[in-house]
């Protein structure tokens, strides 16, 4: 999980580890939530799934920065 401070916004992008077949490679979903004043304002459903855990969190700060670009 990874944070961000954003125009008053706490952000996070999360990474889920996602393993379909025993022997297939890891991957991860990608999510956003927000968050002001220690409250819960929007989360995302999965985004998609990445094949870094990196990649999925970006993902979700992306998201996250989207959303309050056009609703903050």
């Amino acid at each position: 999980m990874e944070q961000e401070r954003y125009k008053g916004y706490v952000l996070w992008g999360h990474a889920i580890a996602q393993q379909e077949e025993l022997l297939a490679p890891e991957r991860y979903a990608g999510s956003g939530t927000i968050t002001l004043d220690l409250k819960l304002v929007e989360a995302s459903g999965i985004l998609g799934t990445f094949d870094t855990e990196q990649e999925a969190q970006d993902a979700g700060l992306s998201w996250a920065r989207a959303w309050v670009d056009s609703h903050g």
